[in-house]
């Protein structure tokens, strides 16, 4: 798995690229975000686009990620799952605990409605 960060505006956008997996990715997303909660930041992105697959391990720690980034007064949001991970999110019941969004654009600006309000 591979993690890369941007920034647009006060959000930041974590790039993930292949499976998230217990041992792989799971734990470098949390250190990941856990240092740019230090930094300061509070709106982050995750774009899922080409991540083809997340185990139980790697939904335990984006779960993990988005409870530490509400605990600081931030917000998490999805960008692109697939189906498969869609119907994850469904079975698990958290299709509605995350916002989700399948393009980058209006992603953002959701997180700028929100603050406007």
């Amino acid at each position: 798995m591979k993690l890369s960060s941007r920034v647009d505006g006060d959000v930041t956008i974590l790039d993930v690229e292949g499976k998230i997996l217990l041992g792989d990715g799971d734990v470098e997303i949390k250190q990941a975000i856990d240092d740019l909660l230090r930094e300061g930041r509070k709106k982050f992105l995750l774009n899922i686009a080409k991540v083809p697959y997340i185990d139980s391990a790697g939904l335990g720690q984006i779960i993990r990620c988005f409870t530490a980034i509400r605990k600081e007064g931030g917000t998490l949001k999805l960008l692109s799952p697939n189906p498969r991970i869609i119907d994850l999110l469904t079975v698990t019941k958290l299709v509605n605990v995350f916002d989700w969004y399948n393009e980058e654009t209006g992603a953002l600006s959701s997180f700028k409605a929100k603050s406007a309000s």
